[in-house]
């Protein structure tokens, strides 16, 4: 039985070689419908190579291509009735840097995000400010007149609803667990193309000081952010709204890799504020702050410890009757620290108007605890430049 084992092992061992001679070198002898048998074979390995790289994902690694999919359909175009209204500071050079040539004579478009599935959007509020009709399109096709909630000048937010129901709503992000050098991209309907996608980094965080709203704190990108992206989504890797697209900084009115975005964290408060009262709530205090130098800090004896210089008190106000003085230095509000100007409008305007708030101060080395009456900031009168 042994023996008869080995022949029939050594009989298949040779069949197969002969088959394979045959089928390398006269392959037309075993076709059978007109198809080579090495190809049949040569099929079956192909497919076995391929089939598995078939299944899985067609997405390269380290590709943004999920994250546009999962944001883009929540990114609209706004377009207004008429352009925008020139800014008063339009006459300004240095600040046409920042949003670039503007034709008065065409139509304004722009950009907004849906934030509710009920059809809550927002945009930037020079997008829609002194609009006749305000048009929002979807991605999808569909086109339907918005209606404004509110509009906050002081951070260049607005509020838009329509009346569609079943939205695709944009995935909240925190725009504060960002880092420089993170991914971002930018989503919105630059020079009224279409839909655009664009990619880039956090470049930097925290930019104040450009002039463009009362209250900054931009999120500074290199993705191309161009006219009409204004009101757009800048999202994460994960497709998560970081970011509403406000401005560039650019000579030409094009993107030169500057620029600037609302944080969502900024968005989304004054978005709850609108929606509730109409307007934005804001504590007030009645001071005129300035930026504390190495000098100044020198000259007052207050060693290197960071604040925020008072240089003016409005009499009877708040800071006045709390005990706030001329040359005093703030250096927290409600225990949150302040160093700069910028955070300490932030922090004060965070503070809720008819209530209590507690600063803290240097007056020389002594340091005071204040409480302070905080009032409701008022909306500044923007007049244009003659």
């Amino acid at each position: 039985m042994r023996r008869l084992w080995l022949i029939f092992s050594q009989a298949a061992t040779v069949g197969m070689a002969l088959l394979f001679v045959v089928a390398t070198l006269k392959p037309q002898w075993l076709s059978g419908s007109g198809q080579p048998f090495g190809a049949v074979v040569a099929e079956v390995v192909s497919l076995r190579t391929v089939a598995p790289s078939a299944a899985a994902s067609s997405i390269s690694p380290g590709s943004l291509a999920d994250a546009a999919r999962l944001a883009a359909p929540a990114v609209v175009s706004v377009i207004t009735s008429k352009a925008r209204s020139r800014n008063p500071h339009g006459d300004d050079p240095a600040f046409g840097f920042f949003y670039g040539d503007r034709n008065p004579g065409q139509q304004g478009v722009g950009s907004g995000v849906i934030v509710s599935p009920e059809g809550i959007l927002l945009t930037n509020n020079h997008v829609v400010e002194d609009a006749g009709e305000i048009d929002v399109q979807l991605p999808d096709g569909r086109e339907v007149r918005a209606q404004v909630v509110g509009t906050d000048p002081e951070t260049d937010l607005a509020v838009l609803r329509i009346a569609l129901g079943g939205l695709p709503a944009i995935t909240l992000g925190r725009s504060q667990d960002l880092h420089i050098g993170d991914p971002l991209l930018a989503i919105g309907n630059p020079f009224n193309v279409g839909q655009t996608v664009t990619a880039g980094i956090v470049s930097a965080l925290g930019r104040n000081g450009l002039g463009l709203s009362t209250f900054e704190s931009f999120i500074q990108t290199d993705a191309a952010i161009n006219p009409g992206n204004s009101g757009g989504a800048l999202v994460n890797a994960q497709g998560h709204l970081v970011g509403i697209n406000t401005a560039i900084y650019s000579k030409s009115g094009g993107s030169q890799g500057i620029g600037f975005a609302i944080p969502t964290d900024v968005a989304m408060r004054v978005m709850q504020s609108l929606l509730k009262d109409g307007v934005v709530r804001r504590g007030w205090i009645g001071v005129e702050p300035q930026t504390l130098t190495p000098e100044i800090a020198e000259s007052l004896q207050i060693g290197n410890r960071p604040g925020v210089l008072i240089t003016g008190v409005l009499q009877d106000g708040p800071a006045s009757k709390g005990g706030l003085r001329p040359g005093d230095v703030v250096v927290a509000v409600a225990g949150r620290p302040v160093a700069s100007v910028s955070q300490l409008l932030d922090a004060v305007a965070s503070l809720e108007p008819g209530k209590p708030g507690q600063l803290t101060a240097l007056r020389g080395k002594k340091e005071l605890a204040l409480t302070l009456d905080i009032v409701q900031r008022q909306r500044p009168v923007l007049r244009p430049v003659q």
